[in-house]
């Protein structure tokens, strides 16, 4: 498995419920200047951005779910939910980089169903720039 592989999995998993992180590969891989800077910005952003995809599908998926017994969440409580989501969630979803709380809201954002569009665009700019930062390039690209 090439190291670009590698990071990218790292990325991908560490955006998704699963426990991980990638920032550590990313400036190792970043201080073996194997690959230009842009590169393992792509790479990383990428894999990242693909597993919050992962969550969003998943929060769609559960949606399918909702009128069984041993589901976590009553019609009411849904309710709620999706008017403060349509009100501020959609927003939160640039918080999709933090840790603990980014990967929920990205699920969220599925069971909430927000538009898909959207979705992407925010993480995308939540996942690279949180990658840009580690990387230390912000000023390169501003």
């Amino acid at each position: 498995m090439t190291s670009l592989t590698t990071l990218f999995l790292l990325a991908f998993s560490a955006a998704t419920l699963l426990p991980g992180g990638s920032e550590a590969a990313l400036v190792a891989m970043a201080a073996l200047s194997e690959h230009t800077t842009l590169t393992l910005l792509l790479v990383a952003s990428a894999g990242n951005i693909l597993g919050s995809v992962l969550n969003y599908a998943l929060g769609r998926l559960a949606l399918h779910y909702q009128n069984r017994k041993w589901f976590p969440a009553t019609p009411a409580a849904l309710d709620k939910a999706r008017g403060w989501f349509t009100r501020w969630g959609q927003w939160a979803v640039l918080l999709a980089w933090v840790p603990i709380i980014g990967d929920p809201i990205t699920v969220a954002a599925g069971v909430m169903r927000m538009n898909f569009a959207l979705f992407l665009i925010l993480v995308t700019i939540s996942k690279t720039l949180r990658y840009m930062v580690v990387l230390g390039v912000v000023g390169v690209f501003f």
